[in-house]
């Protein structure tokens, strides 16, 4: 076998290959090249998914003949003047995306520079450049990419259809959007626009929160924290979602190192143990960091797509990263992500009853609450099959009711009630309702207590201290099975840091002589069959730190007030009063909210006041 060298068509048809993966690859590195001509306006547009078209129109500086000419050679580029590595300021700096894709399809660039008289068009088919000619253009670039990969046919076959190819376009000009909330974004497929995204105005952050707002959703604009935190020659900046606020999936993560969008594993797991705690497992915050990092301190120069980026200094990062995230979570520990939309609830409601007409509904069981009207007189009766009117009398409402306020209690809200206002009812035996001077907050007590009870025994863990304990007088023997049995016991050790006293005893069973003084009316043997399955769950991967966390979640659930258990006043007022002094009582130990608040003035939009 001959060792040969490549012709520079195949060279650049291989080198594509780590460049321009699908159109989205294209949409990236032509949007990229928009921004670093310094654009504030891009259009891209596509056809039968970017396969067929790829057009990308900005309002830069464009270019000249001579540098058009240029665009299209391998690895010339504008953007590495002193020809430093180590201080790269441009979201492209190889010179290798034009090249890469004029070597798999029909390539067209019409560029004019301010001033000019004229542009200059150039066009490259399949590595096949042609010499510039003038031609008509606006002051700018227009970059044309047709039949994607005709000169590399295998490459089509791993396409997905049309509509899977713009929705990865759609994310990427998503992810750049967001690091450039100054500049309009359009994408049109066909005739069908996906993305319009105007300039953001204002200050850095009220822009950036804009265009959150816009990608990302309202609800994350409305239900997200500021992250502001700088060390030495890092600094974080962005939103985070409150805990109640989350996904399935990471696909709401946006991370940005120096404005350019990155996937790194680091940053993804520094986020997820930033939200220990106050997150379910298997649920995931949403997010948009920007990391702003000396340039000698970061090498983007370590994947094909520069999709990753590679710090000096992973591990501070890491715990600026989720110092940050924490804090920031501190400070709104009591806001929850759960605002009770209701006009929409009440939209819901009359829809499954307006055919009816205003004064029918099903028929109810006897003693069933009815509405009654402004008079308090009774609906006209009709022989309509199957309803009747809505006639039941008010103190049916009582029956509903578990607690209730005296009569003469005043009724007014004080400072000393705190924001979460005076406890005035307690439904169902579950949820307790209160007063604050401008809303009605609707308290579910389970949730609300388990979080109380976490942060209590998390904060006697962290003193170095066991929690108080309680010797029960009849010890609790609980069935295993022998490998539930072996993990506890190998746990053993963990637990009783946590208070928690577990011992051998017989061949399948354990007995438990100890347990959490602030747990002491819980199910001890649902708690230990419960622990012992997490345990298995976790496996060997888990630090110490996280199994005690783990540990703490799981015992504070099984021993918090459960729903159903009927409270009088003085203990709704005092678990509100333990709520406001208790960080992320927001959301329970799995990330639910504890409470919904319901403004005065939205309640009196609905009754027209």
């Amino acid at each position: 076998m001959t060792i040969r060298i490549l012709p520079d068509t195949l060279v650049n048809q291989i080198a594509a290959g780590e460049v321009i993966e699908r159109p989205a690859s294209v949409v990236k590195e032509l949007a990229e090249n928009a921004i670093d001509a310094g654009a504030s306006s891009i259009e891209i547009t596509l056809v039968d998914g970017g396969k067929s078209l790829i057009s990308v129109v900005d309002n830069g500086k464009g270019m000249e003949e001579a540098e058009l000419g240029l665009a299209v050679e391998r690895h010339a580029t504008s953007k590495l003047p002193d020809d430093d590595l180590f201080h790269i300021s441009y979201l492209g700096f190889r010179g290798e995306a034009l090249p890469s894709i004029a070597s798999v399809a029909r390539l067209s660039i019409i560029s004019r520079r301010p001033g000019s008289e004229n542009g200059w068009k150039i066009e490259v088919n399949g590595g096949v450049k042609q010499a510039p000619v003038p031609a008509a253009a606006a002051v700018g670039t227009r970059v044309e990419v047709r039949d994607l990969f005709y000169a590399t046919p295998a490459r089509l076959k791993f396409l997905k259809t049309a509509a899977g190819e713009v929705a990865q376009c759609v994310d990427i000009i998503n992810r750049i959007a967001l690091a450039n909330p100054q500049i309009s974004f359009y994408l049109y497929d066909g005739n069908k626009k996906k993305i319009s995204l105007n300039a953001c105005q204002g200050e850095l952050f009220d822009a950036r929160l804009k265009r959150l707002s816009d990608v990302m959703g309202r609800e994350f604009g409305e239900n997200s924290i500021l992250i502001n935190a700088e060390r030495g020659n890092i600094r974080i900046s962005g939103y985070v979602s409150l805990p109640t606020l989350n996904k399935a999936n990471t696909l709401f993560q946006y991370l940005f190192v120096n404005n350019r969008p990155v996937r790194d594993k680091l940053l993804l797991g520094a986020i997820k143990g930033a939200y220990q705690g106050v997150l379910e497992n298997g649920r995931y915050p949403l997010c948009a960091l920007f990391f702003d990092v000396d340039p000698d301190y970061v090498d983007v120069n370590v994947h094909p797509a520069k999709a990753e980026v590679r710090f000096f200094d992973a591990a501070s990062v890491r715990g600026l990263l989720v110092s940050a995230i924490r804090n920031a979570l501190t400070v709104g520990s009591r806001q929850t992500a759960a605002p009770a939309n209701l006009e929409s609830f009440l939209q819901d409601s009359l829809e499954r009853t307006e055919s009816f007409g205003p004064a029918f509904a099903p028929a109810e069981k006897e003693g069933d609450i009815g509405i009654l009207n402004d008079y308090h007189q009774p609906a006209p009766h009709f022989s309509l099959p199957g309803f009747r009117p809505r006639t039941a009398v008010l103190p049916e409402l009582e029956r509903k009711i578990s607690v209730r306020a005296e009569e003469d209690d005043g009724g007014h809200y004080t400072e000393a009630d705190g924001v979460l206002g005076q406890a005035k009812a307690q439904f169902h035996n579950t949820y307790i309702i209160s007063q604050t001077e401008d809303s009605i907050i609707l308290i579910d007590q389970h949730a609300a207590h388990e979080r109380i009870v976490m942060e209590k025994m998390k904060k006697a863990l962290n003193k170095g201290r066991r929690p108080a304990t309680q010797i029960l007088l009849i010890p609790e023997i609980v069935e295993l099975d022998l490998p539930d049995k072996q993990r506890l016991l190998e746990n053993a050790e963990n637990l009783e840091q946590l208070g928690l006293v577990v011992e051998e005893f017989g061949p399948a069973a354990v007995i438990v002589r100890e347990i959490p003084a602030l747990i002491k009316d819980c199910d001890t043997q649902k708690l230990i069959r419960d622990l012992a399955e997490q345990i298995a769950e976790w496996g060997g991967d888990f630090a110490l730190e996280e199994k005690l966390n783990h540990m703490v979640a799981t015992m504070a659930c099984h021993g918090s007030v459960r729903a159903g258990r009927s409270l009088n006043l003085a203990e709704m007022n005092h678990l509100l009063r333990e709520m406001e002094q208790t960080p992320n009582s927001g959301q329970c130990n799995h990330g639910r909210p504890t409470y919904i608040e319901l403004k005065l003035k939205d309640i009196d939009k609905l009754f027209h006041r």
